[in-house]
C-alpha cells in the first residue's frame, strides 16, 4: 500500500463522513422539526417511542443524534427517562438501515437491472437532480431535497474510494497478521469501540469495515467483535453530550451505554458459548459487506427483543449510577431552551416560541393587574406583584434573546432566519408592554398617594378604553398561545379603535379643564395613562403581525398593516363592531 492508497483511504472517509452529515442535515431541514415533534409526541408510548425511533433514526442517518436529541427532551423536561428508553433501543435499529446502503455498493451482476440497483449506479442521476435543484430552484425544500440527493452521491463516492484504496492490502501479510489479533474478541471490541468513538459515528466505522472487506483479510471471526464494539463506541457522542446536563439528562445518556453494554456481553457470552459445542464453521470464512449489514442488524434487533421487557430496569440501573441526593433539583423555565436542539433550528424555533408564548402569558397576568390599580382601589401588593411580573418577563427576554442570537449563528433557510427575526422583536414588544404595567401601577400609586380621583363622566370613560385594552390584550395572548390566525387579524382593528378612544378621550379632558370640573395635575396622570394604553395597543398590533407573518409569510409590518387599511371591507366591519362595543357616552 503507498502513500498515495493511504491518502486515498483518508479521503474517502472524509468523503463518507460529509456525505453522511450533508445528508443527514438535508433530510432534518426537510422535515423543518417535524422529526422531533413525532418523536416528543410518541414518547408516552413504549412500542411507539421503539418504532418511531427507528424510523427518525434511519431518516436522518444518526443514533448518536437521535440520542443526543433524547438527552436534549430528558434536560428540559420535555420527555421523562421511562420514556426515553424505548427511543434509545429503535435508534439502534434504525441506524443499521446505513450499513444495508453501503452494502448495496458490493451488488454485482450483469443484470441491468440488477447493476441499476447498486448505489454507485444511480447515484450520478441523484447527483444531476440534486445539482439542479440546489441551482436553478427558489423552494427552499427543493434545495434541501438538492442536499440529500448530492449528500448520498458523496458518501457512495466515498465509500468507493476507501474500497480502491484498501485493495493493495490483500497482498500485504503484515496486514493480515494484525487483523488476525482482532480475531481475539476483547481486542476486536476494543478496537470497534474506539474507531467508533473517535469519529463518532457508528455507520461510518461500519462502512470502514465493509470497505476493508474487499481484501478478503477479514474473516466473520474478526468482524463480529469488531462490531460489537462499534455499537459500544457510538455511545461516546451522547455521553458527551450529557457533561452539565441534569442527572435524568446524565441517565439518559447512560442508559444508552447500558443497553449496549449489556446486549454486547449477552450476545457474545452466548455466542462463543455456542460456538465451543457447536463450531460456527463460517467464522473462519472472508467476509462481505452484506454479512456484516446481517450481523449488525440481527445484533441490534435481537438485544431490542432482549432487553425492551426490562426497560425499567435500566432506568432503575441509571439511577443507582447517578443517585438523587438530598438536594432537590430545581427545574427551570428555561430548560427547555437546550443547546442540544440548536443543530437543528426549526425545532429548536418551535421551542423558542412556546418559551415566549409563557413570556407573553406573563405579561398579560401583570397588565390586568395593573388595569385594575388604575380604575379599582390601590393596593401595595398588587404593585409588588406587578414589579415581579416584569421583573420576570425582563429575565425572559435575556434568555430568549441570547437562545436565538446562538440559533442565528447555525446554517438557516430562509424561513427559519425570518421567524428568529419575528421573534427577536416580539420579545421586544412584549418585554415594552411589561414595563407599561410598571408604570401604570405608578401612576395608580401617585393617584392614592395624592388623594386624586377621576371625576364621574371620566371614570366611565376610562372604564370603557380600560375594558378596550383589556380585549386587545387578552386577545392577542390568546393569539400566541393558540396561534390562530384569524384572531390576528381582528386586533389592528381594534387598535384603530383604541387610538381614536385616547384622542376622544385627551379632547373631552380638554374640555373639562375648561369647565373647572378637572385639575391640571389629574391631567399630567391622565395624559400618562392613556399615553401607556395607546403604545399598549400598537405593540399588541405588532405582536398580531408577527404571528400573521409567522405562518403565512406573506407581508413585512409596514406593508401588512397598508394593505389591511385599504379598501378592506373586512377590517371595516371588524372596526365598527369593536366602535359599537367600545364607544364612549
Amino acid at each position: 500500500m503507498t502513500i498515495f492508497n493511504f491518502l486515498t483511504l483518508l479521503g474517502g472517509l472524509a468523503l463518507t463522513l460529509y456525505g453522511m452529515n450533508v445528508m443527514g442535515n438535508g433530510l432534518t431541514k426537510t422535515s423543518g422539526g417535524k422529526l422531533e415533534a413525532i418523536l416528543e409526541k410518541f414518547a408516552g408510548n413504549p412500542f411507539k417511542g421503539l418504532l418511531f425511533g427507528a424510523i427518525v433514526t434511519a431518516v436522518v442517518q444518526s443514533s448518536s443524534a437521535t440520542t443526543v436529541m433524547v438527552v436534549g427532551f430528558v434536560n428540559s423536561g420535555i420527555m421523562k427517562l421511562t420514556q426515553a428508553v424505548g427511543i434509545i433501543m429503535g435508534a439502534n435499529i434504525g441506524t443499521t438501515i446505513t450499513s444495508w446502503l453501503l452494502a448495496m455498493t458490493s451488488i454485482s451482476s450483469d443484470n441491468f437491472l440488477i447493476q441499476m440497483l447498486k448505489p454507485t449506479s444511480f447515484a450520478p442521476i441523484l447527483a444531476a437532480i440534486g445539482i439542479v435543484y440546489i441551482m436553478f430552484y427558489k423552494n427552499e425544500k427543493k434545495k434541501h431535497l438538492g442536499d440529500v440527493f448530492l449528500g448520498f452521491t458523496i458518501l457512495m463516492t466515498g465509500m468507493s474510494m476507501m474500497s480502491v484504496a484498501v485493495a493493495p492490502l490483500a497482498n500485504v501479510p503484515e496486514f493480515t497478521g494484525i487483523l488476525t489479533l482482532f480475531s481475539n474478541p476483547i481486542l476486536g471490541m476494543l478496537c470497534g469501540a474506539l474507531l467508533t468513538g473517535i469519529i463518532q459515528s457508528s455507520a461510518a466505522s461500519i462502512g470502514i469495515l465493509q470497505a476493508l472487506c474487499v481484501t478478503d483479510a477479514i474473516t466473520y471471526s474478526t468482524a463480529l467483535p469488531i462490531i460489537m464494539g462499534q455499537n459500544i463506541g457510538t455511545c461516546v457522542t451522547a455521553l458527551l453530550s450529557s457533561v452539565g446536563a441534569s442527572k435524568n439528562a446524565r441517565r439518559t445518556a447512560l442508559i444508552h451505554l447500558y443497553f449496549n453494554v449489556i446486549g454486547t456481553v449477552l450476545f457474545m457470552v452466548l455466542f462463543y458459548t455456542a460456538d465451543a459445542f457447536v463450531d460456527f464453521a463460517f467464522l473462519d470464512m472472508p467476509a462481505n459487506a452484506f454479512g456484516i449489514s446481517v450481523i449488525h442488524s440481527l445484533f441490534n434487533v435481537a438485544a431490542t427483543i432482549v432487553l425492551f421487557p426490562f426497560g425499567n430496569l435500566l432506568v432503575k440501573l441509571s439511577c443507582m449510577t447517578i443517585r438523587d441526593d438530598d438536594q432537590l433539583e430545581t427545574v427551570s423555565e428555561f430548560q427547555t431552551l437546550d443547546d442540544r436542539f440548536l443543530s437543528n433550528p426549526a425545532y429548536a424555533i418551535e421551542r423558542a416560541m412556546q418559551v415566549t408564548n409563557r413570556m407573553c402569558e406573563i405579561c398579560k397576568t401583570g397588565l390586568l393587574e395593573a388595569f385594575d390599580l388604575v380604575i379599582g382601589k390601590y393596593d401595595e401588593s398588587s404593585e409588588q406583584k406587578i414589579e415581579a411580573l416584569e421583573q420576570k418577563v425582563d429575565h425572559f427576554e435575556d434568555k430568549l434573546g441570547t437562545y436565538l442570537v446562538k440559533l442565528s449563528k447555525y446554517e438557516l433557510s430562509q424561513e427559519d432566519s425570518r421567524k428568529i427575526s419575528i421573534l427577536l422583536h416580539s420579545i421586544g414588544d412584549i418585554e415594552r408592554m411589561s414595563d407599561h404595567s410598571v408604570e401604570l401601577a405608578r401612576s395608580a400609586r401617585e393617584m392614592d398617594e395624592k388623594g386624586m380621583t377621576f371625576s364621574g363622566s371620566a371614570r366611565n370613560e376610562m372604564q370603557v378604553f380600560t375594558d378596550a385594552l383589556r380585549d386587545i390584550v387578552t386577545r392577542t395572548s390568546e393569539v400566541f398561545e393558540k396561534e390562530d390566525v384569524a384572531l390576528a387579524r381582528t386586533v389592528e382593528p381594534l387598535e384603530q379603535v383604541i387610538d381614536d378612544l385616547n384622542a376622544q378621550i385627551k379632547q373631552n379632558h380638554v374640555e373639562r379643564l375648561k369647565n373647572g370640573e378637572c385639575t391640571i395635575e389629574m391631567g399630567f396622570v391622565l395624559s400618562d395613562i392613556s399615553t401607556c394604553y395607546e403604545r399598549l395597543a400598537d405593540h399588541c398590533s405588532n405582536l398580531a403581525v408577527c404571528q400573521i407573518q409567522v405562518h403565512k409569510g406573506e407581508y413585512d409590518t409596514h406593508e401588512y398593516l397598508q394593505a389591511v387599511k385599504q379598501k378592506n371591507e373586512v377590517f371595516d366591519r371588524e372596526k365598527e363592531k369593536f366602535a359599537l362595543a367600545y364607544h364612549l357616552s
